[in-house]
């Protein structure tokens, strides 16, 4: 468990390791539902290639690169599921749409929260409008051996049948006490 504003990394776990690590704050950790802030300008950590482009398909050993968040985000994580929900908002505060990301929750390690991303990823408009995205990652992934996609794409026709969306969160604004969070320390902890 963590306390609202604590800063803390979000990370997708591969290998063992850390493969994407994601500064956030906490906004709510609940026994049903865990949310963190992911403000512009958040440090973020992604695994890239020599020539410093991002990797998309995990393997041992990553090399990661800094980059910052480009946009306010928060991310909404409810135990037992296997998925999260992300909300993005335009730069006036405006909700703009909702990001599902198919993952398996490892949970807490002191002040990290992590995950194992599943590839596949769906995006919904305000107007309710879907959008698959990363179904080559998926199949790919799948291909190696990774994971299972028919188990993914099970938990997406889930998702889509109980339709959470709105979250209730659209209208949520962060503290405007809290700053751009840092990574922890303990990021690269497993």
């Amino acid at each position: 468990m963590s306390t609202v504003g604590d800063e803390i990394a979000l990370r997708d776990i591969w290998f063992g390791s850390p493969w994407r690590v994601l500064g956030a704050r906490v906004v709510s950790d609940t026994d049903g539902l865990v949310a963190f802030w992911l403000p512009k300008g958040s440090p973020s950590l992604y695994p890239a290639d020599a020539a410093g482009r991002e990797i998309r398909m995990p393997q041992a050993n990553p090399v990661l690169v800094e980059r910052k968040a480009s946009r306010d985000s928060l991310a909404l994580a409810r135990p037992g599921t296997r998925y999260s929900i992300w909300l993005f908002w335009d730069s006036l505060w405006q909700f703009d749409h909702w990001y599902v990301n198919f993952e398996r929750t490892i949970g807490w390690t002191g002040d990290c929260f992590d995950t194992v991303d599943h590839k596949l990823d769906l995006i919904v408009t305000a107007d309710g409008s879907l959008r698959w995205k990363d179904e080559d990652e998926l199949e790919h992934a799948a291909e190696l051996g990774l994971l299972d996609a028919a188990e993914v794409r099970a938990e997406a026709e889930r998702v889509v049948a109980a339709w959470p969306f709105p979250t209730g969160w659209e209208d949520w604004r962060p503290d405007p006490d809290w700053g751009v969070p840092s990574l922890p320390d303990g990021w690269r902890r497993v």
